[in-house]
């Protein structure tokens, strides 16, 4: 254990909730006597066995450094109380952060004031729960909050159904008997019998509003992760009253370990009265990719809008001046090189070289750049659609062209286009790009791409005809920055963290790609098969194993957009040799659609030593517009 102000303690609690249900908690704490803040982290997660390592490492470090930091499993999940949550009931996870809030803040040790941390679900989650309690939320952490799983109006295929498998497959293991004892069984059947795959609820939602703070608020989270617009989003709105810090970096999905030292000045200066300087940080740090650049005020004044015309700077190669319209038609396998739509910093997460992909796009390139060009913010493209182009699917890409042709993907966005003609008075439709932090070099060119279908990110539009646009009357806003307005910032530097507890991992023999693709010449089919690099076997400390085995498969005729399926399968299994328990959950999501729908068929099985105790299946009709 590393040398910090404070020596710890470490113990586990039930935390009482008003209808008599008890979540399950681990607490470290400074050994001392004078009443310290809260650090808390509130999430669906398991602390004795998916969380364990991360909390381990971290938990220790804030209180080594004067906090009490907590980690509490939500009601039904890990070894807490209740049922798990459905759609109609998706509020008790604020309903309950509530009453923990207050439940914490009552506590003897504890100074009445209460610090959020959270990834993912529990970021967005975090925000929530700061809004309800701010008299005793005096400050949020939040990374990459978790955002839609709509993009542009389409339907998500590459993340939706992947962590309805994976949320219905979590939710369904059992409280641990080394924690509850033998009422474990009796919880578990109830817990079961409680589950729906979240999936239609999810997509049948409206697109929900960018998260906002409603106390001191530091966020972050990585270029290239899906949360990143939410991050600038809070960094926006950030006021006097209700300050918003935000970093945004070259990092993958999570809460990154450099990032910490920040979090402690955020916590010490809000909860412990400490003047750490953290409110007079710049409200944006971003890594541009040569250096981290500190913008503040953001939106920042240095960042100007520098069109590009998609008939001038940027042109298509082969398309005659005369023609008026420039037909996009994809075939349905374009999107197969996008990379992974949550990158968890796995090597094939990260999109590959992109002439595969332009060369099933309509290109639109610059002249090399004569100067180093830094990009930072969103990029917008507006379109002039052809009117009989209506409910047709956009999908565009920003790359940057090395000398040797070696294509990099900078960014990208998807657009509906509206199903009805435009009225010639309204505005032709803008295409958001996802927020960028690069610099492209000199001698580089620019591409924007044009495809009609992103598969296996988005489900492919029915029409297989795609779309055309008129280049003399759409351009491609770029948010460039001018290096000479704004400061650098310090690199993060991660700090002196406690070692992980040992934890023996059994890899597969047999280890599976991470992402292989096949391509049927006679079928005209391709299929892209994925296994995460997490899969094996591990032995918890405490004598649990727990294996998991995860594989998405997605298929398209290259021709034929209705013929995309995709289906996920996982299984997890938890085993304790000394109790002789041992737990086996299986759940499987098949997907297909058809023009209107999509079809969802769900499946759980849960085993005790491999005898069946529970099955069921869900089949689902889902409305591709959300309706």
């Amino acid at each position: 254990m590393p040398s910090y102000p404070h020596r710890t303690t470490r113990e586990d609690l039930r935390v009482p909730l008003p209808d008599g249900t008890e979540l399950y908690a681990r607490l470290w704490r400074p050994a001392t006597d004078t009443p310290v803040p809260v650090v808390l982290e509130y999430s669906t997660g398991r602390l004795t066995d998916w969380t364990a390592t991360e909390d381990a490492r971290r938990h220790p470090w804030f209180a080594g450094h004067g906090h009490a930091a907590v980690r509490v499993d939500a009601r039904g999940h890990g070894n807490s109380g209740g049922l798990p949550p459905t759609a109609a009931s998706a509020d008790r996870l604020v309903e309950d952060g509530v009453d923990l809030v207050h439940w914490l803040a009552d506590r003897p040790w504890c100074n009445g004031r209460i610090g959020l941390l959270g990834t993912g679900a529990a970021g967005a989650l975090a925000l929530r729960i700061a809004a309800r309690v701010p008299d005793a939320v005096r400050a949020v952490v939040t990374a990459c909050p978790d955002g839609p799983h709509r993009l542009g109006g389409a339907v998500l295929a590459a993340d939706a159904h992947t962590r309805s498998t994976a949320h219905l497959a979590d939710a369904a293991r059992p409280p641990d008997p080394l924690y509850v004892g033998d009422d474990w069984r009796a919880q578990w059947l109830a817990r079961l019998d409680a589950l729906e795959p979240p999936l239609a609820d999810w997509l049948a939602a409206p697109a929900a509003p960018a998260p906002a703070a409603a106390v001191p608020t530091l966020a972050v989270a990585g270029w290239s992760d899906p949360s990143a617009a939410a991050v600038l989003a809070l960094a926006e709105r950030s006021t006097a009253a209700v300050p918003v810090r935000a970093v945004l970096g070259p990092w993958p999905h999570g809460l990154p370990d450099e990032f910490l030292p920040e979090a402690l000045r955020w916590y010490d200066h809000w909860l412990r009265d400490v003047d750490t300087g953290a409110p007079a940080t710049p409200a944006l740090r971003s890594w541009l990719g040569t250096r981290w650049s500190a913008d503040d005020p953001w939106p920042s004044p240095g960042v100007r809008a520098v069109h590009y015309g998609l008939d001038g700077p940027l042109r298509a190669a082969g398309t005659a001046s005369e023609d008026r319209w420039v037909r996009v038609r994809s075939p349905q396998h374009t999107g197969l090189n996008a990379g992974a739509y949550v990158p968890h910093g796995r090597p094939a997460d990260r999109p590959p070289d992109q002439r595969e992909e332009d060369g099933r796009s309509v290109c639109f390139d610059s002249r090399p750049l004569p100067e180093p060009l830094e990009l930072h913010g969103s990029p917008a493209l507006t379109l002039h659609p052809d009117p009989l182009s209506g409910g047709a699917l956009v999908a565009a890409r920003l790359c940057a062209v090395a000398p040797d042709g070696t294509s990099t993907l900078l960014t990208r966005g998807v657009l509906t286009l509206p199903v009805d003609p435009a009225d010639p008075a309204d505005p032709d439709p803008v295409l958001a790009l996802a927020p960028v932090g690069a610099t492209v070099p000199p001698g580089h060119r620019l591409r924007l791409t044009l495809s009609s279908t992103y598969w296996p990110w988005l489900w492919p539009d029915a029409d297989p005809d795609g779309f055309a646009v008129d280049p003399s009357r759409s351009a491609l806003s770029l948010p460039v920055h001018d290096p000479a307005t704004s400061t650098d910032a310090a690199p993060f530097r991660s700090p002196t963290l406690p070692l992980p507890p040992p934890l023996h991992l059994t890899e597969p023999l047999t280890a599976r790609p991470e992402r292989v693709t096949v391509h049927d010449i006679g079928r005209r089919e391709w299929r892209t098969e994925l296994s995460p690099a997490t899969d094996g076997t591990r032995t918890h400390p405490d004598g649990l194993v727990r294996a998991e085995h995860t594989v998405t498969a997605y298929r398209v005729l290259t021709a034929t957009p209705l013929s995309a399926q995709a289906r996920t399968d996982r299984t997890l299994r938890l085993e304790r040799p000394a109790l002789g328990w041992d737990i086996t959950v299986h759940t499987r999501t098949e997907l297909r659609c058809d023009a209107t729908h999509l079809h969802a068929h769900t499946q759980l099985r849960a085993e005790e030593a491999g005898n069946v105790v529970f099955a069921k299946e869900w089949h689902q009709r889902i409305r591709r517009d959300g309706g």
